[in-house]
């Protein structure tokens, strides 16, 4: 989440890009995450030259390379740091006329980021809006982190009709946690039907380069890596060009980020296709039996467009590839034929890990929507023996509009870089999930049901309908109240008023 200082700066950039007369959000934004990326490109650009000066060995990957561009400005002058100190004409012509025909080109002829860069407009008006914008980005912190994915989440908070297509931003801690939930492998294809800005792409990518790092020394799966490994689908062409930019600045030469309704549509080759599915899936909203997938339909008989991703995921995954999924709490206990049929088919027919209930306002400001993590295995022949069941109560942030953490920065997230006291672990759970999903077949399995987590065996769920509520199955503990007998009463209450009476005799006494 980003912090106030840079929300003002955000919002005193946003001011001017209004007040110069653009007035669609997407726009600006969209011209926003440009002029960022081209910062971000420079950055990228010096760490290699400062890495081949130390090194004393020519540079890997050049970004800007040698020479001039067709219309004969060198590449060198098209950097963030050389142009940002231009005139504001000079500037203008730079970047409109060189800048952004180079980064149509940027990403290789046939590579998804050049697909959707080859239509990226440059829109700013003025050389005056340009450079004021120009100088207010420079003094944006651009940290190792999904800058451009958090000043996204917070300029949708901006826009009137943010949320109503079920199209908010899912909070990093939460993709962090998933993706630790799942343990992505350096062979696995990983997919997200409906991934917006790549975010859990892109967490995907990282947690590899973390836990594999012999992945990238390795010539196979370095190719896999770079051009096999990551696919995302999505109708809206401006999430995509956000989402292919956010993979190649995470170090993903040539993620498979497409334009696709993936409910609407019929795609017979992805059958089977991949072995981690990671998704946040629009929840609002019903479909046309006319305009969604038949081959969905025959898996699930339902206009809702929760459960119908969720027959989409089980379809897309090969035998023996898993599912970490958000899912309103509806999917877990609604009463319809559909519903009730999917999560039989979960439970019956696939492997059903785990159900991590999340607290309500993990989505605020954008929704207030109850939703719960899903985990699941394909297996198509079931093997569901025990759910473990987590009841989520603190992320590490406040639970309202603001969304503030309750910790230092170090000790957020699945994998604080600080240990937490119990005090602490009580305002974020993630740790704890974590811990304990480790331990789901083992010390798990003794838990009471008055615990924050513990597992349910299946003949339980079955007997309940296939309710997959956590509260469902969760015992309340009821405090041990000590009764006296009757006797005891009443000689307690004599007593009681013969020390009355007697009271009163010493202070008519006393009033004589």
């Amino acid at each position: 989440m980003i912090n106030g200082e840079l929300k003002n700066k955000i919002d005193r950039i946003w001011d001017v890009f209004w007040s110069s007369g653009i007035s669609n959000p997407l726009e600006v934004i969209e011209q926003i995450t440009y002029l960022l990326f081209l910062r971000r490109l420079d950055e990228l650009h010096t760490l290699e030259e400062n890495r081949s000066a130390r090194l004393k060995r020519p540079m890997e990957r050049r970004i800007f390379p040698e020479g001039e561009d067709q219309k004969g400005l060198p590449y060198e002058s098209m950097r963030w740091s050389r142009f940002k100190n231009s005139s504001p004409a000079e500037m203008y012509t730079i970047v409109g006329e060189h800048v952004f025909p180079f980064l149509r080109t940027l990403g290789g002829d046939n590579s998804t980021y050049a697909h959707h860069m080859k239509d990226a407009r440059f829109t700013i008006p003025t050389p005056a809006l340009l450079s004021r914008v120009v100088d207010m980005l420079d003094d944006v912190p651009m940290e190792d982190r999904d800058t451009k994915g958090d000043l996204y989440e917070y300029m949708l908070g901006k826009i009137a009709t943010a949320g109503q297509n079920g199209q908010f931003r899912t909070p990093r801690h939460i993709i962090q946690l998933m993706v630790e939930l799942t343990a992505p492998q350096p062979t696995d294809i990983i997919c997200d039907p409906a991934c917006g800005t790549a975010g859990f792409l892109v967490a995907a990518g990282e947690n590899l380069r973390k836990h594999h790092p012999q992945l990238l020394h390795d010539a196979k799966l370095k190719q896999h890596f770079h051009h096999g490994m990551f696919h995302g689908f999505d109708f809206d062409n401006t999430m995509l060009r956000i989402g292919s930019m956010n993979m190649l600045l995470h170090g993903v030469e040539n993620p498979d980020i497409r334009y696709r309704d993936s409910l609407a549509q019929d795609y017979a080759s992805d059958e089977e296709a991949y072995t981690l599915v990671l998704a946040n899936p629009p929840f609002a909203g019903s479909l046309d039996y006319e305009s969604t997938s038949k081959e969905l339909q025959k898996v699930v008989k339902t206009k809702k467009t929760e459960l119908l991703f969720v027959a989409l995921f089980m379809r897309l995954l090969k035998p023996g590839g898993r599912a970490a999924v958000i899912v309103p709490d509806g999917v877990l206990f609604g009463s319809s034929k559909a519903h009730k049929e999917l999560r039989r088919m979960l439970v019956e027919e696939q492997k059903l890990d785990a159900i991590v209930s999340l607290p309500s306002g993990v989505f605020k400001p954008y929704a207030g929507v109850s939703t719960a993590i899903l985990l699941f295995t394909k297996t198509n022949s079931g093997g569901t023996d025990n759910v473990w069941f987590y009841d989520m109560k603190a992320d590490g942030w406040s639970l309202d509009d603001k969304r503030n953490p309750l910790l230092s920065e170090d000790k957020l997230g699945p994998v604080p870089s600080t240990e937490l006291s119990g005090d602490e672990h009580a305002r974020n759970n993630l740790p704890d999930v974590l811990a304990r999903w480790q331990e789901r077949n083992n010390s798990e399995l003794k838990r009471a049901r008055t615990e924050k987590s513990f597992c349910v065996p299946k003949a339980d769920i079955a007997i309940q309908g296939y309710d997959l509520s956590l509260n469902r199955y969760k015992e309340v503990v009821h405090e041990e109240v000590e009764y006296r007998a009757p006797k005891e009463i009443l000689e307690s209450l004599a007593k009681l008023e013969a020390e009355i009476q007697q009271g009163m005799k010493e202070l008519e006494g006393m009033l004589k």
